[in-house]
């Protein structure tokens, strides 16, 4: 029969303590954990560990361990890890019998140093892997989710955020808005851009860049959003500067902008000052490519749009005074127009009447012009002095891919020959 006695281990007590006080890790699997470290050093010193019972107690911070042989006859032990002579076993008790089972305590530390050195190495690696298991389970399927976090350290290309339960967060540099001041032991919120786990290391990266943040911000402001009346369709956005994004109603007494917005902008405060004041214009969504563009391109009043739905692209006709709206300050307008719409869009001065019988073709101007600027300009499809004056000076620099002041020289020309 087997006969068990108490043993353990008080040098190894802080061992256990280390691991159970510091690492968030539910009893149950600590005991597993614990067990199997403990199976994996012994069988490194007996060769085997299947004859050898793990008792763990991380309660206590103790454990015992007993090894289990089977009484032979004193000539007859072959394995001396899983069999014990009649004689030894009597040493123990002078009641076992041979075919009996010993069971003896094994007190660990007497096996040295180097075994407890290697317990506690093979703890950390098995825990470690533990923990980055349960990181990485409980973030993978919360990509797109809103989750906030304490500031714990700011570096030069990112900023490292701890969660509730101190995991590592990662807010890198591409993804902060820039404006953003990080101070530490603040609360900031970002959207979980993506989840890595290369070499089973997870890392959460973190945005406050994406236009999926602000789609959640929204859905947390406005009720609607959240209920299924309005959907957002689509965001463009120029982190901390400008964003636009197109809503659809499913509900027709329901005005989805004006639900959005808020009595005199009650909803979308908050988002905007949690953006750094990052101005945000809703817009009705709609099938009428025509339309959806011209409502991105508020507040500028559009006169016409050809649209060329093969290439995407789209020529804007608006009267002089609203082509800078159309633009916006350094372009910001129309570059979200274009994200959100995803269509190229070309702004244009309306031709008054008249005009095109006084143009003057651009070929003309080649003894005061450089060739290769006129054919630049050429190139974008405006072929006389009219066109060019009409067209925008962003326009001109960004699409003819000339310097500021080559345009600015192009432009004092061709005005000064009209006013001529």
């Amino acid at each position: 029969m087997a006969k068990k006695t108490n043993a353990s281990t008080p040098n190894m007590i802080d061992t256990f303590n280390e691991f159970k006080e510091n690492k968030n890790i539910d009893r149950t699997t600590l005991v597993s954990v614990l067990e199997e470290s403990f199976r994996n050093v012994i069988a490194k010193i007996f060769g085997s560990d299947e004859n050898f019972d793990v008792i763990v107690n991380p309660d206590k911070g103790d454990f015992e361990i007993y090894r289990n042989r089977i009484v032979v006859a004193d000539d007859q032990v072959e394995d001396p890890n899983k069999e014990i002579s009649l004689t030894d076993a009597q040493k123990i008790d002078p009641d076992y019998e041979l075919e009996e089972e010993v069971s003896e305590p094994i007190e660990f530390a007497k096996f040295g140093r180097r075994a407890i050195l290697n317990l506690r190495q093979t703890l950390a690696s098995k825990i470690l892997e533990l923990e980055h298991d349960s990181l990485y389970n409980k973030y993978k399927d919360r990509v797109g989710q809103i989750v906030s976090g304490e500031v714990y350290q700011t570096w030069k290309r990112e900023v490292l955020i701890v969660d509730d339960e101190n995991n590592e967060l990662i807010l890198p540099r591409s993804e902060q808005i820039p404006n953003d001041q990080y101070r530490k032991g603040e609360t900031i919120r970002a959207v979980i851009l993506r989840v890595d786990n290369e070499n089973n290391n997870p890392k959460i990266i973190l945005s406050r860049t994406s236009p999926v943040f602000l789609e959640r911000l929204l859905e947390g402001e406005v009720p609607e959003i959240n209920d299924g009346l309005i959907s957002i369709k689509k965001i463009a956005r120029m982190p901390g500067e400008r964003a636009k994004v197109a809503v659809e109603s499913y509900d027709d007494r329901i005005d989805p902008v004006g639900a959005c917005v808020g009595v005199k902008g009650s909803r979308v405060h908050g988002i905007v000052r949690e953006l750094c004041n990052e101005n945000i214009d809703v817009i009705n969504y709609t099938s009428n490519i025509k339309l959806y563009i011209q409502r991105a391109l508020s507040p500028a009043k559009v006169s016409s749009i050809n649209i060329d739905t093969e290439n995407r692209k789209a020529e804007v006709y608006l009267k002089p005074e609203e082509v800078s709206l159309a633009i916006g300050r350094g372009g910001l307008n129309i570059k979200l127009a274009s994200m959100l719409t995803e269509y190229t869009i070309d702004v244009f001065r309306e031709l008054e009447e008249n005009d095109a019988e006084e143009d003057i073709y651009l070929d003309e101007f080649a003894d005061e012009v450089d060739q290769w600027v006129i054919d630049s300009i050429k190139r974008i499809g405006l072929d006389t002095a009219k066109a060019v004056l009409k067209a925008p000076r962003e326009m001109l620099v960004e699409k003819a891919d000339l310097e500021e002041e080559t345009v600015d020289n192009l432009i004092n020309i061709l005005r000064a020959e009209f006013e001529n």
